[in-house]
């Protein structure tokens, strides 16, 4: 009789385990639509932009991660630490990396106005966080 009462408080335990916590890294603001005229400028290139979010408490590698639009663009993370509880901006444009902003290099928009999806990735290629939007105004969106 013990067996199966054994059996069944393992198999109660199982159940009552909490699900894996989402990841601290998220995608926050996305400005998918440079403010003012679209003409391909460092300036206007730069404007464009998806913010990385740290929620933890310990900082996290993202040497290798990528994020990506619907139409297949990729930016690659190159190696860099995001602090915890910190953000990191990764524009669209070119410009000198630091600890708070990234550059994609691209002399063309990424992120489509009326509507494009950001997927984060992580160097294991599972999808970490992913933020959708389907309309132009007001030219961004907080994920």
């Amino acid at each position: 009789m013990k067996l199966p009462l054994l059996l069944a408080a393992t198999v109660l335990a199982g159940l009552a385990t909490p699900a894996h916590a989402a990841s601290p890294v998220l995608i926050g603001k996305t400005q998918y639509d440079s403010p003012g005229t679209d003409n391909r400028t460092q300036a206007s290139l730069n404007a464009e932009y998806v913010t990385i979010k740290n929620g933890s408490t310990v900082a996290r590698t993202l040497t290798g991660w990528t994020l990506r639009d619907a139409s297949s663009h990729v930016f690659t993370f190159p190696t860099f630490t995001l602090a915890a509880g910190r953000s990191v901006v990764i524009h669209t444009g070119s410009g000198t990396n630091s600890a708070s902003n990234l550059y994609w290099r691209s002399g063309n928009y990424i992120w489509n106005n009326p509507g494009d999806t950001a997927t984060l990735k992580n160097q294991a290629g599972t999808t970490v966080d992913s933020c959708r939007w389907t309309t132009t105004a007001p030219g961004y969106t907080a994920c």
